[in-house]
């Protein structure tokens, strides 16, 4: 059977990790990518949480830059990967390899890498093209960046959901509860 691919996008606070987890649950070999770096007290809060919610129900890799380089280097029988977040990623390339960069080399081999997924892979991303015009240039660029982003990795995905105040609301394939 090949693999899922599911998209999970909505804004802040919408409830994506959650319905994320729920999902990644319902598989017994579990790995979570995760992408933040703890680099304020707040995000190292938000680490924690994220952290205790998910308790030893997955195995952790820590891919901050290298996403398709972790989904390579996956424990064998790997049967789900939740990635979270792809905006925080992104946030992480633009810090690292240069804000005004137009995009990013590992952007494409993670694009790749949803060609062919090793595994299951619940994808979690902000939708951040919804709100408000960015004020400054850097947000204008972040969101130009991010956007292309979510839509080629919804292109690729089997499934996409956008989640709304807490409700997953697919958009994309037949999710069976």
């Amino acid at each position: 059977m090949t693999p899922q691919v599911i998209l999970v996008t909505g804004g802040a606070r919408s409830g994506k990790s959650s319905f994320a987890l729920e999902r990644a649950l319902t598989f017994k070999k579990r790995v979570f990518i995760a992408t933040a770096i703890p680099f304020d007290d707040e995000m190292k809060l938000r680490i924690g949480r994220h952290r205790a919610e998910r308790a030893d129900k997955f195995e952790t890799i820590e891919a901050p830059l290298d996403v398709a380089a972790a989904l390579c280097s996956l424990p064998a029988g790997t049967e789900v990967v939740l990635i979270d977040c792809l905006t925080v990623w992104l946030g992480n390339l633009m810090s690292d390899e240069g804000e005004k960069a137009e995009w990013f080399p590992q952007l494409d081999e993670f694009l790749a890498t949803l060609k062919r997924p090793p595994c299951n892979l619940i994808i979690v991303t902000n939708e951040v093209g919804m709100g408000i015009v960015p004020a400054y240039p850097l947000g204008r660029h972040f969101r130009d960046i991010a956007g292309t982003l979510n839509r080629r990795v919804a292109a690729l995905a089997t499934h996409v959901v956008l989640t709304v105040s807490g409700i997953p609301v697919t958009i994309k394939g037949n999710l069976s509860t």
